[in-house]
């Protein structure tokens, strides 16, 4: 499926581009990309999910061609703006699919708005970024960066968290990507991130698939344990031979695996291979 664009424009003002597949009708999925990334993460993926899940990708507040507020770069912001997206398309209640640092966001909604999430299908799960950030080279990188945006760092950043498999076009475009988001918001994103909280065991309570690739080189996976033991009745779906962004280098596995998630949410559905 050729992802259709849309811009939603939120109460509060900010607009988010996003990208729609599936039927309008379909079991509503929402894929959050992670930091300095946009919508396009997930490209791939929608282009390979079923007709009955109706995908929705947006890029985030600060990232891509989403509106760059001088400030409102906490956990607590993206998730404010996600519950809007939602309203804004007329989603009540969907499962949320969250990259690396979006799995915060997905989490915040999940223990604030548990109404709203049918699910979480949570990517290369990091369980603290606080407590991983002293391994972290890009962390001083990051809050050294200025505009514009040195596309040597931005490529030293994405390579560092993918494998060889990644077609260098789609890792050129996403570098592109990148480069849109200045550097206030990689600082004032990353600063977020650093205080963001893992939930507190049992809080969320919503059906849960976590994915991890085992040759995961920045999130390991003790943390993925950590989460699967937070949420009862959480899952691990561990990818041999991936690496941390595996829905850019296995995106038909990570697709065919979110589909039959959702099918477990919504049996009498007809969820098949798109």
């Amino acid at each position: 499926m050729t992802p259709r664009l849309h811009l939603a424009r939120l109460p509060n003002g900010i607009e988010l581009p996003y990208a729609e597949a599936g039927d309008a009708d379909g079991t509503p999925v929402v894929l959050l990309h992670a930091y300095a990334d946009s919508w396009r993460s997930f490209e791939e993926v929608l282009t390979r999910l079923p007709p009955s899940i109706h995908a929705i990708a947006p890029s985030q507040r600060g990232h891509g061609d989403a509106s760059k507020p001088e400030a409102g770069y906490a956990v607590e912001d993206f998730a404010g703006d996600l519950v809007a997206l939602l309203d804004s398309v007329r989603i009540p209640r969907a499962v949320l699919v969250a990259s690396s640092s979006a799995v915060f966001t997905a989490e915040r909604l999940a223990v604030e708005h548990p109404e709203r999430v049918a699910g979480l299908v949570l990517i290369g799960v990091p369980w603290s970024i606080a407590e991983r950030a002293p391994s972290f080279d890009f962390v001083e990188t990051v809050r050294g960066v200025t505009d514009p945006v040195d596309p040597a760092i931005v490529r030293a950043v994405i390579e560092g968290t993918t494998s060889e498999r990644v077609p260098r076009e789609f890792l050129d475009a996403m570098v592109g990507e990148s480069r849109k988001v200045p550097a206030r918001v990689w600082q004032q994103t990353l600063t977020g991130l650093l205080v963001a909280q893992p939930p507190d065991p049992g809080v969320i309570r919503t059906p849960t698939l976590v994915i991890w690739g085992d040759r995961d080189e920045l999130i390991p996976r003790d943390d993925q344990e950590r989460l699967r033991a937070a949420i009862l009745g959480s899952r691990l779906l561990v990818y041999e031979g991936a690496g941390h962004v595996v829905h850019w280098e296995q995106p038909e596995r990570v697709a065919g695996d979110v589909a039959a998630f959702v099918a477990e949410r919504t049996p009498d559905a007809d969820q098949g291979s798109g």
